[in-house]
Protein backbone atom coordinates (compact mmCIF):
# COMPACT_ATOMS: atom_id res chain seq x y z
CA UNK A 1 0.00 0.00 0.00
CA UNK A 2 1.27 3.81 -0.42
CA UNK A 3 1.08 5.78 2.38
CA UNK A 4 -1.75 7.58 1.59
CA UNK A 5 -3.60 4.82 1.22
CA UNK A 6 -1.78 3.57 4.31
CA UNK A 7 -3.88 6.47 6.37
CA UNK A 8 -7.03 5.80 4.36
CA UNK A 9 -7.06 2.48 5.95
CA UNK A 10 -5.73 3.46 9.35
CA UNK A 11 -9.00 6.14 9.61
CA UNK A 12 -11.37 3.06 8.36
CA UNK A 13 -10.17 1.11 11.79
CA UNK A 14 -11.64 3.46 13.77
CA UNK A 15 -14.03 2.09 16.53
CA UNK A 16 -17.36 1.74 15.90
CA UNK A 17 -19.38 3.28 18.64
CA UNK A 18 -22.75 4.19 19.80
CA UNK A 19 -21.78 7.90 19.60
CA UNK A 20 -21.24 7.79 16.12
CA UNK A 21 -24.04 6.18 14.82
CA UNK A 22 -26.35 8.71 16.43
CA UNK A 23 -29.46 10.04 14.58
CA UNK A 24 -30.53 6.50 13.23
CA UNK A 25 -32.75 5.51 16.11
CA UNK A 26 -36.24 6.55 17.29
CA UNK A 27 -39.28 7.61 15.92
CA UNK A 28 -39.72 8.39 12.32
CA UNK A 29 -36.38 6.96 11.50
CA UNK A 30 -34.59 4.08 9.66
CA UNK A 31 -33.80 2.56 13.22
CA UNK A 32 -36.64 1.21 15.96
CA UNK A 33 -33.37 0.11 17.79
CA UNK A 34 -29.67 -0.50 17.69
CA UNK A 35 -27.30 -1.92 20.04
CA UNK A 36 -23.59 -1.50 19.30
CA UNK A 37 -20.52 -3.76 20.82
CA UNK A 38 -16.66 -3.44 20.88
CA UNK A 39 -16.62 -7.45 20.35
CA UNK A 40 -19.29 -9.91 19.41
CA UNK A 41 -18.70 -13.77 18.39
CA UNK A 42 -21.65 -13.45 15.94
CA UNK A 43 -24.70 -10.83 15.01
CA UNK A 44 -26.70 -12.89 13.51
CA UNK A 45 -26.75 -15.08 16.79
CA UNK A 46 -27.12 -12.50 19.72
CA UNK A 47 -29.96 -10.98 17.52
CA UNK A 48 -31.50 -14.35 16.79
CA UNK A 49 -31.64 -14.94 20.61
CA UNK A 50 -32.55 -11.70 21.77
CA UNK A 51 -35.29 -11.40 19.33
CA UNK A 52 -36.59 -15.13 20.61
CA UNK A 53 -36.28 -14.72 24.30
CA UNK A 54 -37.88 -11.13 23.77
CA UNK A 55 -39.68 -10.15 20.95
CA UNK A 56 -41.45 -7.27 22.04
CA UNK A 57 -37.86 -5.64 22.86
CA UNK A 58 -36.87 -5.94 18.97
CA UNK A 59 -39.67 -3.97 16.51
CA UNK A 60 -38.85 -3.75 13.18
CA UNK A 61 -36.26 -2.60 12.07
CA UNK A 62 -33.47 -3.70 14.73
CA UNK A 63 -30.09 -3.63 14.24
CA UNK A 64 -26.99 -5.19 15.54
CA UNK A 65 -23.74 -3.90 14.95
CA UNK A 66 -19.78 -4.65 16.12
CA UNK A 67 -16.96 -2.89 15.81
CA UNK A 68 -14.89 -6.55 15.48
CA UNK A 69 -16.75 -9.80 15.17
CA UNK A 70 -14.85 -12.50 16.24
CA UNK A 71 -16.85 -16.00 14.77
CA UNK A 72 -19.14 -14.79 12.10
CA UNK A 73 -20.98 -17.59 10.71
CA UNK A 74 -21.63 -18.02 6.91
CA UNK A 75 -24.02 -20.53 4.72
CA UNK A 76 -23.60 -24.40 5.19
CA UNK A 77 -22.02 -23.28 9.08
CA UNK A 78 -19.04 -21.79 7.43
CA UNK A 79 -16.52 -19.86 9.58
CA UNK A 80 -15.60 -16.06 8.79
CA UNK A 81 -13.13 -13.96 10.76
CA UNK A 82 -11.75 -10.63 10.15
CA UNK A 83 -8.97 -8.14 11.09
CA UNK A 84 -10.23 -5.78 14.20
CA UNK A 85 -11.79 -2.99 12.98
CA UNK A 86 -11.35 -4.54 8.88
CA UNK A 87 -14.81 -5.26 8.47
CA UNK A 88 -19.15 -3.72 8.68
CA UNK A 89 -20.36 -6.65 10.14
CA UNK A 90 -24.41 -6.17 11.20
CA UNK A 91 -27.37 -8.24 11.75
CA UNK A 92 -30.68 -6.86 11.19
CA UNK A 93 -33.98 -8.03 12.49
CA UNK A 94 -37.11 -8.05 9.96
CA UNK A 95 -40.46 -8.14 9.96
CA UNK A 96 -41.66 -7.95 6.78
CA UNK A 97 -45.60 -7.68 6.01
CA UNK A 98 -45.38 -10.34 2.82
CA UNK A 99 -47.11 -13.21 1.97
CA UNK A 100 -45.42 -16.22 3.68
CA UNK A 101 -44.21 -17.51 -0.18
CA UNK A 102 -42.63 -14.55 -0.53
CA UNK A 103 -39.92 -14.76 2.20
CA UNK A 104 -37.44 -16.40 0.28
CA UNK A 105 -36.65 -13.01 -1.27
CA UNK A 106 -35.20 -12.11 1.82
CA UNK A 107 -31.59 -12.51 0.94
CA UNK A 108 -32.04 -11.21 -2.38
CA UNK A 109 -33.59 -7.96 -1.37
CA UNK A 110 -31.29 -7.48 1.42
CA UNK A 111 -28.29 -8.28 -1.23
CA UNK A 112 -29.87 -5.34 -3.27
CA UNK A 113 -29.74 -2.88 -0.65
CA UNK A 114 -26.04 -3.68 -0.02
CA UNK A 115 -25.37 -3.33 -3.92
CA UNK A 116 -26.78 -0.09 -3.78
CA UNK A 117 -24.81 1.15 -0.73
CA UNK A 118 -21.77 0.09 -2.37
CA UNK A 119 -22.76 1.68 -5.57
CA UNK A 120 -22.79 4.89 -3.38
CA UNK A 121 -19.22 4.19 -1.89
CA UNK A 122 -18.17 4.08 -5.60
CA UNK A 123 -17.78 0.29 -6.37
CA UNK A 124 -18.94 -1.38 -9.33
CA UNK A 125 -20.70 -4.27 -6.66
CA UNK A 126 -23.58 -6.94 -8.70
CA UNK A 127 -25.08 -10.08 -6.27
CA UNK A 128 -23.98 -13.39 -7.40
CA UNK A 129 -27.19 -15.65 -6.16
CA UNK A 130 -28.31 -15.94 -3.81
CA UNK A 131 -26.03 -14.41 -0.66
CA UNK A 132 -22.73 -12.88 -2.17
CA UNK A 133 -22.20 -9.22 -3.37
CA UNK A 134 -18.95 -9.31 -6.03
CA UNK A 135 -17.19 -7.31 -8.18
CA UNK A 136 -15.33 -8.24 -11.07
CA UNK A 137 -12.01 -7.29 -10.52
CA UNK A 138 -9.68 -10.39 -10.52
CA UNK A 139 -6.79 -9.94 -12.53
CA UNK A 140 -6.81 -14.03 -13.37
CA UNK A 141 -9.43 -16.15 -13.19
CA UNK A 142 -10.07 -18.29 -10.32
CA UNK A 143 -12.00 -21.75 -10.33
CA UNK A 144 -15.58 -21.42 -9.69
CA UNK A 145 -15.32 -17.81 -9.64
CA UNK A 146 -13.53 -16.34 -12.81
CA UNK A 147 -12.43 -13.17 -12.31
CA UNK A 148 -15.46 -11.75 -9.77
CA UNK A 149 -14.23 -11.43 -6.29
CA UNK A 150 -16.06 -11.25 -3.18
CA UNK A 151 -16.62 -8.62 -0.80
CA UNK A 152 -19.73 -8.94 1.23
CA UNK A 153 -21.61 -12.32 2.64
CA UNK A 154 -24.98 -12.32 3.31
CA UNK A 155 -26.81 -14.63 6.01
CA UNK A 156 -30.62 -14.75 6.37
CA UNK A 157 -32.50 -16.98 9.16
CA UNK A 158 -35.80 -17.13 10.05
CA UNK A 159 -36.39 -15.99 14.63
CA UNK A 160 -37.68 -19.53 15.62
CA UNK A 161 -41.27 -18.74 16.88
CA UNK A 162 -42.85 -18.99 20.20
CA UNK A 163 -46.30 -19.71 19.64
CA UNK A 164 -47.94 -20.12 15.93
CA UNK A 165 -49.48 -17.01 16.05
CA UNK A 166 -46.37 -15.20 15.49
CA UNK A 167 -45.67 -13.16 12.76
CA UNK A 168 -42.50 -13.90 10.80
CA UNK A 169 -39.18 -12.48 11.41
CA UNK A 170 -35.70 -12.50 9.80
CA UNK A 171 -32.82 -11.94 10.83
CA UNK A 172 -30.22 -10.67 7.82
CA UNK A 173 -26.81 -10.33 8.92
CA UNK A 174 -24.23 -8.58 6.70
CA UNK A 175 -20.63 -8.91 6.84
CA UNK A 176 -18.31 -6.13 4.50
CA UNK A 177 -15.13 -6.05 3.80
CA UNK A 178 -13.88 -2.45 4.28
CA UNK A 179 -10.30 -1.94 4.84
CA UNK A 180 -8.20 -5.54 4.98
CA UNK A 181 -4.82 -5.99 2.96
CA UNK A 182 -5.03 -8.37 0.36
CA UNK A 183 -2.39 -10.53 2.80
CA UNK A 184 -5.48 -10.11 5.54
CA UNK A 185 -8.23 -11.59 2.89
CA UNK A 186 -8.77 -15.32 3.83
CA UNK A 187 -9.65 -16.61 0.52
CA UNK A 188 -8.04 -15.86 -3.03
CA UNK A 189 -11.88 -15.06 -4.16
CA UNK A 190 -12.17 -12.75 -1.88
CA UNK A 191 -11.65 -8.80 -2.03
CA UNK A 192 -12.22 -5.75 0.48
CA UNK A 193 -13.20 -2.46 -0.47
CA UNK A 194 -9.61 -1.09 0.08
CA UNK A 195 -8.03 -4.15 -2.36
CA UNK A 196 -10.95 -2.95 -5.01
CA UNK A 197 -9.42 0.99 -4.83
CA UNK A 198 -12.10 2.54 -2.92
CA UNK A 199 -11.35 5.55 -1.34
CA UNK A 200 -13.89 6.01 0.95
CA UNK A 201 -13.67 3.59 3.56
CA UNK A 202 -15.90 4.97 6.36
CA UNK A 203 -17.65 2.17 8.02
CA UNK A 204 -20.18 4.82 9.72
CA UNK A 205 -20.86 6.23 6.55
CA UNK A 206 -21.22 3.02 4.88
CA UNK A 207 -23.40 1.79 7.90
CA UNK A 208 -25.88 4.84 7.09
CA UNK A 209 -26.10 3.99 3.46
CA UNK A 210 -26.97 0.57 4.32
CA UNK A 211 -29.41 1.16 6.53
CA UNK A 212 -31.05 3.60 4.38
CA UNK A 213 -31.20 1.48 1.41
CA UNK A 214 -32.23 -1.39 3.31
CA UNK A 215 -35.27 0.91 4.00
CA UNK A 216 -36.15 1.37 0.86
CA UNK A 217 -35.63 -2.56 -0.29
CA UNK A 218 -38.01 -3.54 2.31
CA UNK A 219 -40.66 -1.13 1.93
CA UNK A 220 -40.66 -1.40 -1.92
CA UNK A 221 -40.41 -5.27 -1.38
CA UNK A 222 -43.78 -4.72 1.28
CA UNK A 223 -45.25 -2.91 -1.54
CA UNK A 224 -45.11 -5.24 -4.20
CA UNK A 225 -48.25 -7.30 -3.86
CA UNK A 226 -47.17 -9.22 -7.04
CA UNK A 227 -43.59 -8.43 -6.87
CA UNK A 228 -42.71 -7.03 -10.35
CA UNK A 229 -40.50 -4.61 -8.68
CA UNK A 230 -38.15 -6.52 -6.58
CA UNK A 231 -38.05 -8.86 -9.25
CA UNK A 232 -36.94 -6.34 -11.88
CA UNK A 233 -34.56 -4.63 -9.60
CA UNK A 234 -32.63 -7.84 -8.07
CA UNK A 235 -32.37 -9.15 -11.46
CA UNK A 236 -30.98 -5.47 -12.89
CA UNK A 237 -28.01 -6.44 -10.38
CA UNK A 238 -28.09 -10.25 -10.29
CA UNK A 239 -24.72 -11.25 -11.93
CA UNK A 240 -25.11 -14.84 -12.12
CA UNK A 241 -27.86 -13.89 -14.98
CA UNK A 242 -26.07 -15.64 -18.21
CA UNK A 243 -23.87 -17.38 -16.43
CA UNK A 244 -22.84 -20.85 -17.07
CA UNK A 245 -22.56 -22.49 -13.48
CA UNK A 246 -22.63 -25.71 -11.85
CA UNK A 247 -25.29 -25.67 -9.01
CA UNK A 248 -24.15 -28.03 -5.76
CA UNK A 249 -27.84 -28.98 -3.99
CA UNK A 250 -28.22 -29.30 -0.77
CA UNK A 251 -29.29 -33.31 -1.81
CA UNK A 252 -25.78 -33.95 -3.20
CA UNK A 253 -27.19 -33.46 -7.22
CA UNK A 254 -24.99 -31.11 -9.11
CA UNK A 255 -27.29 -28.96 -11.56
CA UNK A 256 -25.18 -27.53 -14.37
CA UNK A 257 -26.22 -24.88 -16.89
CA UNK A 258 -26.91 -21.50 -18.62
CA UNK A 259 -28.64 -18.95 -15.98
CA UNK A 260 -31.83 -17.58 -17.84
CA UNK A 261 -32.84 -15.38 -15.05
CA UNK A 262 -35.03 -15.91 -11.65
CA UNK A 263 -38.21 -16.84 -10.58
CA UNK A 264 -41.21 -15.62 -9.17
CA UNK A 265 -40.10 -17.16 -5.06
CA UNK A 266 -36.62 -15.73 -6.23
CA UNK A 267 -35.03 -19.46 -7.42
CA UNK A 268 -32.28 -19.39 -10.11
CA UNK A 269 -33.86 -20.41 -13.38
CA UNK A 270 -31.03 -22.48 -15.30
CA UNK A 271 -31.78 -23.59 -18.55
CA UNK A 272 -29.90 -27.56 -18.59
CA UNK A 273 -29.43 -29.84 -21.47
CA UNK A 274 -32.56 -31.54 -20.34
CA UNK A 275 -34.75 -28.46 -19.97
CA UNK A 276 -35.22 -25.15 -17.17
CA UNK A 277 -34.68 -26.15 -13.99
CA UNK A 278 -35.66 -23.88 -10.70
CA UNK A 279 -33.11 -24.01 -8.16
CA UNK A 280 -34.02 -22.76 -4.42
CA UNK A 281 -31.29 -23.22 -2.81
CA UNK A 282 -27.19 -24.58 -3.41
CA UNK A 283 -23.55 -23.30 -4.00
CA UNK A 284 -23.10 -21.75 -6.91
CA UNK A 285 -19.69 -22.02 -9.17
CA UNK A 286 -19.08 -20.43 -12.50
CA UNK A 287 -17.81 -22.72 -15.39
CA UNK A 288 -18.17 -19.43 -17.44
CA UNK A 289 -19.42 -15.78 -16.97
Amino acid sequence: MTPSSSASVSASRQPLTADALAGLVGPGRQLARLEVTATSPSTNTVLLDAARREPDEWPEVSAVVTDHQTAGRGRAGRAWATPQGAALTASFLLRPTVPGDSLGWAPLVTGYATVMALRDAGVGAYLKWPNDVVVEAGAKAIPGWGRWRKVVGILCEMVPRSGVDDEPAIVAGIGVNVSQSSAELPVPHAASLATLGATRLDRVALFRSLVAHLHDAVAMWEADADLPRVHAAVESVCASVGWDVTVAMPGGEDVKGRVTGLSDSGALLVATRDGEREVLAGDLTVRRA
